[in-house]
Order: C-alpha cells, then structure tokens, then sequence
C-alpha cells in the first residue's frame, strides 16, 4: 500500500523490457530484496540491489498497463516505498496498480500553481469525478475538473520540484492510478441489478 506521497526521484540505469534498474539513494536505505516498491506509481517487486541502484522485474501485464515501454535510461521516476504501520497517511490510499496510461495535453501556469490536463480512455473517465482523486505517475493529485475525455490537476511548486511531473511536456504518456474504491461501488451497483 502507498500514499502518492513521492519520496525521491530516481533515474533510469537501463531497461531490457523485463529488469528495470532505478538509480537512488533515500529509497535504497534498509531496501530488503522482495521489499514493494511503487516506481512512477506501479508496485514492483526489488529483485536485486546495488550500491547505487536497485532492479526490479517487468512483468508483461506491468508492460500493457504503464508507460514503462517508452522509458529509457536517464528516465525520471517517481519512488516511494511501501507503507509501513506508523506512516502517516499524508495523500489517498494506493494500491500501486497502474490502471491506465493517460497523455499530457496541456500545461498551463496559474500563478504559483501548474494547470496539467491529460486524456485517457473513457475506461478509465469514467471513475474520474471532480474533487476526487488520481494518482499520475504515483503522485497522488486531486482532480480540478473532468469531461468526457479529459481531467486536469494542479500542482503546487514543492510537488513540481519534488517529483517528475514538473519535467512532463506535452504528449508524453503517464501512469494512472484510480480510486479502487470508485470501481468496487460500480461493482456492487452492478451486481444489485
């Protein structure tokens, strides 16, 4: 379980389509192999660990559903490791599975704040509801506003410069996250028809 509460930004080493290795240094601190660990907010499993870097396997399910087929090396990702009893619970609850990639469409700056809009499938709108929460990239973010085929976030400075958002451009694809919740209420609507 995570937070979206990024806590460092690492950088690719390499990727073969199925290890990744992710250079880092707060994140590596007591790092257990087979410890969880959400890389631009998929939950992946530590297979190896170096000095400055750590591996973790690629699955292809992993491959469909996030954007990790278009990273290379020097790729900025998002880390965070897994929750522990006493964390605080600072963002939304993440599970770490990607459910969708969503593309950037515009970025605009209001005031101190980034506008970011993305569009994603309608698979994936439709669980997105203004004030509620997504998860870019394993960065938890409240939802300004939503359509038919776009949502849009903003983000503070400190998240900017935190996290990799603040180096997206326009059509590049991100991870998303959505409220497991939203989708076990349409479940249990369902099955009352």
């Amino acid at each position: 379980m995570f937070t979206g509460i990024v806590q460092e930004i690492g950088r690719v080493k390499d990727f073969d389509g199925s290890v990744l290795s992710v250079f880092a240094d707060k994140s590596l601190l007591d790092l257990q192999l087979g410890e969880s660990i959400a890389v631009s907010g998929a939950c992946l499993t530590v297979s190896s660990i170096g000095s400055d870097h750590f591996a973790v396997d690629i699955m292809p399910e992993t491959l469909r559903r996030t954007n990790f087929g278009v990273i290379k090396s020097g790729t900025y990702v998002n880390l965070e490791r897994a929750l522990t009893p006493t964390d605080r619970l600072g963002g939304h609850i993440l599970q770490g599975h990607v459910d969708d990639t969503g593309r950037v469409v515009a970025i605009q700056a209001e005031q101190d704040a980034i506008l970011i809009t993305f569009e994603s499938s309608s698979n994936t709108l439709r669980y997105i509801v203004e004030k509620g929460f997504i998860a870019v990239d394993g960065i938890s973010l409240t939802v300004t506003g939503c359509d038919t085929s776009t949502f849009g976030v903003s983000v503070v400075q400190y998240t900017l410069g935190n996290t990799n958002i603040g180096q997206r451009e326009e059509g590049e694809l991100v991870n998303l996250e959505i409220d497991i919740f939203a989708k076990y209420v349409e479940k249990f609507l369902l099955a009352r028809e």
